[in-house]
């Protein structure tokens, strides 16, 4: 009776772990189908577009003004790369500095003080940035840098680090807690200070969440809309001079989509935009797979 009381328990298990298992295969199933048919529905809205201007002058033109049927989207990108280039260059040292100073240095109490209000500074809406950014922020440096204009690239740099250190945090964080204890532990009954132990043990080990930390980020920044728009000053201008006003092209999808009739050249140009973005984030995140494997053969 016992046997047959187990072998039904080994049944109903068996049952319950595979329609678990078909579950989670769903959910996947239907992420990877919704990313399939984002970029479907990019690419046959981008299609009229290219089919009318060529690739070559999409990609190398120098002018964006859609209200001329002028559509270069090299303004947009350059604008974009700055912002997101230079904010990454402002939060990923501040970000991963806070990250080890609250997980391997920081007193308990400290932590337990600082680790919310980290929290509640990713909780704070973009548009909330994006007023700071526009009204105090622009006003500090204008007084710094004399910029050529008030709202610029640098201003929105500054605050899209600000908007991605909580996110770096956070996720880094997590990785350097994963590393288990008895590394840190060996390393210092070797003779190691502290601070070779997080160099040479912690931050190894922990590497590839680490770099997961710092692509999520910069994908946060390239795709940050609102407070770009408020910061930057929304000029479609051709300029390397971070203290120019610039439009990245999350901001002009998101101004001139309300101004644009359906089917006409600059609706299309738009998705040609949004294409161009799909393409670029989703490369970031194939890079960042392939250094987070070799990381971790080189690691294990």
């Amino acid at each position: 009776m016992a046997i047959k009381l187990r072998e039904r328990k080994t049944g109903w298990r068996s049952i319950l772990e595979g329609a678990t298992w078909g579950v989670l295969l769903i959910f996947a199933m239907i992420s990877v189908f919704t990313l399939v048919m984002v970029f479907i529905y990019l690419l046959t809205n981008s299609v009229p577009f290219f089919m009318k201007y060529s690739l070559s002058s999409f990609l190398t033109g120098t002018v964006w003004r859609p209200t001329q049927d002028v559509f270069g989207v090299l303004p947009l990108f350059v604008g974009t790369l700055m912002v997101s280039f230079v904010a990454a260059i402002i939060a990923v040292p501040i970000g991963l500095g806070c990250t080890i100073y609250l997980s391997e240095i920081a007193h308990p109490e400290v932590k337990k003080f600082l680790k919310p209000i980290i929290e509640i500074l990713a909780g704070v809406p973009s548009v909330v940035f994006g007023l700071f950014a526009a009204l105090v922020l622009s006003t500090w440096l204008a007084g710094i840098f004399n910029p050529v204009s008030r709202l610029n690239a640098l201003n929105g740099a500054i605050i899209v680090a600000i908007m991605i250190v909580p996110i770096l945090i956070s996720i880094a964080e997590d990785a350097l807690n994963t590393v288990p204890s008895s590394l840190k532990e060996a390393s210092l009954a070797l003779g190691a200070n502290r601070w070779e132990t997080i160099r040479r043990t912690i931050l190894p080990a922990a590497l590839p969440g680490i770099v997961a930390a710092i692509v999520l980020s910069i994908g946060r920044a390239v795709g940050e809309t609102m407070a770009v728009i408020m910061a930057t000053g929304s000029a479609s201008q051709f300029t390397l001079n971070i203290l120019a006003s610039v439009t990245p092209m999350t901001a002009a999808i998101a101004m001139d989509i309300q101004e644009t009739a359906t089917g006409s050249d600059m609706y299309h140009a738009l998705f040609a935009v949004g294409l161009l973005l799909f393409v670029i984030t989703f490369s970031i995140n194939l890079i960042a797979d392939y250094i987070m494997a070799r990381f971790r053969e080189v690691y294990k």
